[in-house]
């Protein structure tokens, strides 16, 4: 029997602020979860710190919240050592695209199944509406003394010149378009991104349901084919869907901008040096016998000691 979406809603209580768009994602994951019939054992939500931060307590399935910018390794860690299991990440621009940008980055190169869910708000919520980095030079939400006066970074752009393999841009007031994003990210194979448009109805007076509402259009309804059909146009489509990520001011689309289904993901090249990788990852190998640490205490004292003379 397939679960409903009801069966992933924890009892915790969800202490966002009323309105925020993070509410819209937290709903579109419910229902993307019970449409793919995850179990909850065998699916892991992994955060950072910010509003983003308490998604997996709001969740019926395994979760993790870590430390600041750490989501991404912290997934990484847990998905290496059980391939089998799926691993979200739910984190902030903050978050994700500040002190851990070198995580994001690194992510894209290695093309680790993992799925990643941008909650996009432009500010830093959880401190009181600083600017974050996807707030764009010149522009000055309400927490801001003067006009924010670095330079944006473009999640869907940086996605693209990491080597994430799945991109897309969703809205958390379309709940069900959301949700069918956040299911095509799940179902491929490889690092997914999905940069949630997130309304702050706190600090950020400028990126409004209202200002999203007038802009925001879905790519599927001009026909844009996102796929990379073959290896050999590949490029052309990045190109094409870099170009099509600088669009956001009087129009902002939504929806898939690339995928690639033909990049092997870093599960697969662990494969191919280690062929037992699949059968026996971290995950299942042993570390004791009949109660009994496998490593003999003796040679690993051994080693120990060889290391500390060698690095003094």
């Amino acid at each position: 029997m397939v679960r409903k979406a009801s069966e992933y809603q924890s009892d915790v209580w969800n202490d966002w602020c009323p309105g925020c768009g993070d509410f819209g994602i937290v709903a579109a994951m419910y229902r993307a979860f019970s449409e793919l019939d995850l179990p909850p054992e065998k699916t892991v939500i992994v955060s950072g710190i910010g509003c983003s931060g308490k998604t997996p307590h709001f969740v019926n399935v395994n979760g993790v919240h870590t430390l600041h910018g750490r989501a991404i390794p912290f997934a990484t860690g847990i998905k290496l050592a059980n391939p089998d299991l799926t691993v979200i990440v739910n984190g902030g621009d903050g978050d994700l695209l500040g002190i851990g940008a070198g995580h994001f980055v690194a992510l894209g190169r290695r093309n680790i199944d993992l799925t990643i869910i941008l909650h996009d708000n432009t500010v830093y919520g959880l401190t009181k509406g600083q600017a974050s980095p996807t707030l764009k030079r010149g522009l000055r939400p309400k927490s801001l003394p003067k006009p924010n006066i670095q330079d944006a970074v473009n999640p869907i752009s940086l996605a693209l010149a990491s080597g994430f393999t799945f991109i897309a841009r969703g809205y958390s007031m379309m709940t069900e378009h959301l949700k069918e994003l956040i299911k095509k990210a799940i179902q491929h194979k490889g690092a997914a991104l999905i940069d949630v448009l997130q309304p702050c109805v706190t600090y950020d007076n400028i990126h409004t349901v209202e200002y999203y509402k007038k802009r925001v259009y879905k790519l599927e309804d001009t026909g844009w084919n996102p796929i990379v059909e073959k290896i050999e146009e590949r490029d052309d489509k990045i190109i094409k869907a870099w170009m099509k990520s600088q669009e956001y001011d009087e129009k902002i689309p939504i929806g898939v901008f690339y995928q690639d289904p033909h990049t092997p993901t870093f599960e697969e090249r662990i494969k191919e040096r280690i062929p037992s990788y699949h059968v026996t990852p971290p995950a299942r190998q042993k570390i004791e016998r009949e109660g009994k640490p496998i490593i003999d205490e003796e040679v690993f004292r051994k080693v120990f000691s060889y290391y500390i003379v060698k690095t003094e």
